[in-house]
């Protein structure tokens, strides 16, 4: 799925297209205005910033909010041509809290269900904003535990998809996700194998999933990493950034600790494109750094940051205790 329109650095929207997410700092980058009209807009700006920048890849997901629909009016507005710009979403979740920030406790933002006719419906939804410009069409957060993928019906319907000339892949979460992206790998329809692309969790606290998304790369597979910044705990203001910060500087590296850490999965061998998830222009500017740090340093500050990584499961129950803010 190698692709010249894709950069090393792409855009992922799922904090721009509503107005809560779980990620530390995201009130704040927000700001006040979070209605729809204010959320478009900001939104426009960050991928006037992106593409300004060179990034070429962007990532939505039908349970983003209206991130869809905010990126097919920049399309519009922008007059680009899918031929310049790749587009990935997913399906297989809803987002469910009417664009509300709090919720009731216990009250979930958004519901998964990796059945059929949720398939069909979200691919109609996805094709009538996005159109031509989907490229990729994946599954959202597969667990072995979903069954999504031995699915046969699904998987069917997803071989149809990828037939009609949009590639589609599996992102995976949670602390299984190398199981769930070696079974995708195993997947084949029609003498072929299925997924074009995996995307998954991989950063300094939560490495767990990087032998396996070696062999997707090995495989001819494209790797996406998402979370590279742990849900901003290894962004400033995190829990983890000082000794990001620290570790940088054992390494003379003179840039922030979000670039660092994006820095650091850019360096993997098998990372195809690296996703930051920012909320603003001042923090994707901040993440742009990463591409002037060098792949030989960076792998250095992984190193040193090796006595932070965190088991799985405990990583996994922090990031699901988050507040949405």
């Amino acid at each position: 799925m190698e692709d010249a329109r894709e950069s090393r650095l792409g855009l992922g929207l799922a904090a721009l297209g509503r107005p809560a997410y779980l990620a530390v700092g995201h009130a704040g980058a927000l700001g006040a205005d979070r209605s729809v009209e204010g959320l478009e807009r900001r939104t426009h700006e960050v991928l006037d910033a992106a593409y300004a920048a060179g990034i070429r890849y962007v990532d939505a997901a039908r349970s983003y909010g209206r991130a869809e629909a905010f990126l097919a009016s920049w399309l519009g507005a922008r007059g680009l041509r899918p031929d310049e710009i790749r587009v990935g979403s997913k399906w297989g979740y809803r987002y469910v809290a009417g664009w509300r920030t709090e919720l009731p406790p216990g009250t979930p933002h958004e519901l998964k269900d990796h059945g059929l006719a949720a398939l069909a419906a979200q691919l109609d939804e996805t094709r009538g904003l996005l159109g031509p410009f989907l490229g990729l069409w994946q599954i959202h957060s597969a667990t072995p535990e979903s069954g999504v993928l031995d699915d046969a019906a699904v998987l069917d319907a997803l071989a149809r998809v990828r037939d009609g000339g949009v590639a589609v892949g599996v992102s995976a979460s949670g602390p299984r996700q190398a199981d769930t992206v070696r079974r995708a790998l195993a997947v084949r329809r029609g003498g072929a194998p299925l997924f074009a692309a995996v995307q998954a969790t991989w950063n300094p606290l939560e490495p767990s999933c990087g032998e396996a998304l070696a062999e997707a790369h090995a495989s001819g597979v494209r790797v996406i990493v998402k979370e590279a910044l742990a849900n901003g705990r290894l962004a400033p203001g995190g829990d983890s950034a000082e000794a990001v910060a620290r570790a940088a500087r054992s390494e003379s590296v003179d840039a922030p600790a979000d670039a660092v850490a994006l820095a650091v999965a850019l360096a993997e061998p098998w990372a195809g494109t690296v996703l930051s998830g920012a909320a603003s222009v001042e923090q994707l500017r901040s993440n742009l750094a990463a591409l002037g740090i060098e792949a030989r340093a960076a792998g250095r500050v992984r190193e040193a940051l090796a006595a932070l990584r965190e088991p799985p499961g405990a990583y996994w129950r922090r990031r699901a205790a988050m507040p949405w803010t």
